[in-house]
């Protein structure tokens, strides 16, 4: 396993910030339906050493609302995108699942004013009207369990792997949508057998399952263990949170309630072969980010690449 990197672009500015970290890996977002796009910026990558090896695509609403025809027609925009994948060489592609997305509550502070991305469920409007009906847990993994059978075939004929992220945060119910990741455990277990195919897996967060758990510090492990032990991971974010469900702020990794050693020690054992990166690092005052640049070139990032470069040698050298 090696250190990397998600969301950022392929600027030499962005690219040397990576290398002078000891970065070489990398996750971007190219449109994925140009292919020469991700070509090109599969060299400029390469010309800085770096290597880009997945990339993130959307997943249309009427794919996550079971909308037809449109449904159909948007799943067969997906095959062509994982058809660019494979012929451009890359490892795979990250794409998120859920009506409900990436939702937080006022921002927490922390050890030298850092800002926390936060979540509290009692601060947070979960009656809010969302634009998409709510939908049961069972319903959503119908919709999952039909995007999956149409892609995954053409994902095996390419050669790239389909990593999905887990809803954020898992909750048993966000404003309508019953979240497909909560039980954390049950839910991630059941996904990941909609399918059987070695193509068909997680862009697993680490932070996210914990923020689903009562005690993370004890619960992660042993669901990080099942899973990579069973080939299901094809990326990581590597990244640690202090509370648990419904209460949580995101914090450096070296400061929340799960050991990230023991995490990098179960990674290592069961031979997980790819990218740990970091995720939603933590802001401060003195960072200023340059117009047109990826907020990922910052110095909480640089930060992470460190503690994760050094989980890696402190595991391979145990």
């Amino acid at each position: 396993m090696y250190v990397g990197v998600q969301g950022i672009g392929t600027s030499k500015h962005e690219l040397q910030f990576l290398t002078r970290h000891g970065v070489t890996h990398m996750d971007s977002g190219p449109d994925a339906g140009d292919l020469d796009a991700i070509i090109r910026q599969r060299q400029e990558a390469d010309d800085e050493g770096v290597e880009l090896e997945m990339i993130h695509i959307g997943i249309a609403d009427s794919i996550v609302r079971g909308l037809d025809p449109q449904r159909d027609r948007d799943i067969d925009e997906i095959c062509r995108w994982i058809e660019n994948a494979g012929k451009a060489g890359l490892r795979g592609l990250n794409y998120n699942f859920s009506t409900v997305s990436y939702q937080r509550t006022p921002t927490r502070y922390g050890r030298g004013n850092s800002a926390y991305s936060s979540f509290e469920l009692s601060r947070y409007d979960n009656d809010e009207p969302h634009d998409a009906e709510a939908v049961t847990r069972d319903e959503m993994f119908a919709r999952i369990h039909y995007f999956l059978e149409r892609v995954i075939p053409v994902a095996e004929q390419y050669n790239v792997q389909m990593a999905s992220h887990l809803p954020d945060p898992p909750a048993p119910v966000l404003r309508g949508e019953e979240r497909w990741n909560y039980p954390v455990f049950e839910g991630l277990k059941r996904f990941s057998e909609l399918v059987d195919s070695p193509y068909h897996g997680f862009n697993f967060c680490c932070g996210v399952a914990a923020e689903g758990l009562h005690d993370p510090g004890e619960e992660l492990p042993p669901i990080v263990e099942y899973f990579s032990s069973r080939k299901k991971i094809f990326n990581v974010h590597f990244r640690n949170i202090r509370g648990g469900l419904n209460d949580f702020v995101e914090v450096w990794p070296d400061e929340g309630d799960v050991d990230m050693y023991t995490l990098a020690k179960i990674f290592h054992r069961t031979g997980y072969p790819y990218m740990l990166m970091p995720d939603h690092s933590p802001l401060h005052p003195d960072d200023v980010n340059p117009a047109g640049v990826s907020g990922r070139v910052r110095q909480g990032w640089a930060f992470q690449f460190g503690y994760i470069i050094a989980m890696i040698r402190a595991v391979q050298d145990a």
